[in-house]
């Protein structure tokens, strides 16, 4: 019997990552700056196993609500009035009516029809598949485009997508090249990151023009930009726009800024979001929310409609100022708070952060996969309860560290 071979590595090829970039994953175990088991000392200052103490300098809780004494008593009340931890069952057949209340909170905080997951990953991997098929589009299913820069959350979806429509990678932020494809294609969907893990942020204003003038629809992840920015934490898209439509959808992590657990999704049409809790797979098996993280959630909720919040802002803003006026970046300028810091080779990224770390100050040595080879860098991000004396002192290690090695940052 012939049968015709399947095309491989179309979209993905672990085992070359992995045998390009599993010595380097080593490497950073040994140098004790991965793998690491934390107790929390204080707020952003953990203990790890070794007894080290540190500065934690590569948290994505840009507001520091993690630690909001106002969520953790959120988090436990639901609890402990719910009187249990979750409902065991699929969402759609049953839910706790705790989480239905939360996600009409979340609908009128953000001027949208919201649906929440276990994460933001869990509602890109239900929705997604469903977007190629033409769910969203009239049983007319679009081309698919994904920024070549797009989170792994949404790339490593990339074939499930192409058993239902075209998929194309195009190079990062690159208008022209989506505006020739919506010339020559009736129905494109763009898949990308409002603002990117490793820096820099999407063209929304040239996304919006291709929206109006082509029917773009977009699917944007703005997980880094959630409550971190816009009024009432209504982040980079959802602020730009005047109401969610039925050719946009928004995701986002509620374990970021918010301060909470899971993940967001915006729609602009009740049908939509009501075909995603019935074939959204796994936006919708067998857990949601539990009741702590419902708690922590509905408690963030009330503090981003106080004065609190903006003043929260307003100093993570400020702490980002404070650090571009120390050290240079690409992301210089940029509201959001991720900042790379370029070492070239990655045993150079893993020995300053392993250097870092021993003086007290937690990063991440970024390599490849996660960035091109060659690009290696280490990742910083801030926070709006970081003391500037902590970012000034780190900005002065992290320069005489890489001026040793032949790199200088300094402004």
């Amino acid at each position: 019997m012939n049968q015709t071979a399947q095309p491989t590595h179309r979209f993905s090829n672990y085992r070359k990552v992995i045998s390009l970039a599993d010595q380097d994953w080593q490497s950073a175990e040994a140098g004790k700056i991965s793998g690491l088991n934390v107790e929390v000392k204080t707020p952003n200052v953990l203990v790890d196993q070794y007894g080290r103490t540190f500065h934690h300098f590569c948290t994505t809780s840009y507001l520091g609500l993690d630690y909001h004494p106002a969520l953790l008593d959120g988090a436990m009340t639901a609890l402990w009035e719910t009187g249990t931890l979750r409902v065991a069952n699929s969402r759609n057949r049953c839910k706790l009516a705790l989480l239905d209340q939360y996600e009409t909170q979340l609908s009128e905080l953000f001027g949208a029809s919201c649906l929440s997951a276990l994460s933001c990953s869990a509602a890109s991997a239900g929705i997604l598949p469903l977007l190629a098929s033409g769910t969203f589009t009239d049983d007319h299913p679009p081309v698919m485009v994904f920024d070549k820069h797009a989170h792994y959350s949404m790339n490593h979806l990339k074939a499930a997508c192409a058993d239902e429509t075209q998929v194309i990678t195009c190079p990062h932020n690159d208008m022209n090249f989506i505006e020739d494809l919506c010339k020559r294609q009736r129905n494109v969907a763009y898949v990308a990151d409002s603002a990117y893990s490793m820096g820099g942020m999407a063209d929304l204003d040239s996304l919006f023009y291709l929206k109006q003038r082509y029917g773009l629809f977009l699917y944007l992840d703005d997980s880094h930009a959630l409550s971190a920015v816009g009024d009432c934490g209504s982040g980079l898209v959802r602020s730009r726009l005047p109401a969610v439509d039925e050719r946009t959808l928004i995701v986002a992590s509620l374990a970021k800024s918010f301060g909470a657990s899971g993940g967001l999704v915006m729609f602009g049409s009740e049908r939509h979001k009501a075909l995603v809790q019935r074939y959204g797979g796994p936006s919708n098996w067998s857990q949601s929310l539990n009741a702590a993280a419902i708690g922590a959630g509905m408690a963030s909720i009330r503090l981003h409609s106080g004065p609190e919040f903006s003043a929260l802002q307003a100093r993570l803003q400020a702490n980002i100022r404070f650090f571009d006026t120390l050290i240079r970046t690409e992301q210089h300028g940029s509201p959001m708070a991720i900042r790379l810091v370029p070492c070239g080779e990655t045993p150079l990224a893993n020995r300053v952060a392993v250097e870092l770390a021993e003086l007290g100050y937690f990063t991440s040595a970024v390599f490849f996969p996660v960035v091109p080879q060659g690009k290696a860098a280490i990742r910083i991000t801030l926070r709006a309860d970081m003391e500037q004396d902590v970012i000034r002192t780190f900005c002065e290690r992290i320069t005489h560290l890489l001026l040793v090695h032949g790199r200088d940052i300094r402004p």
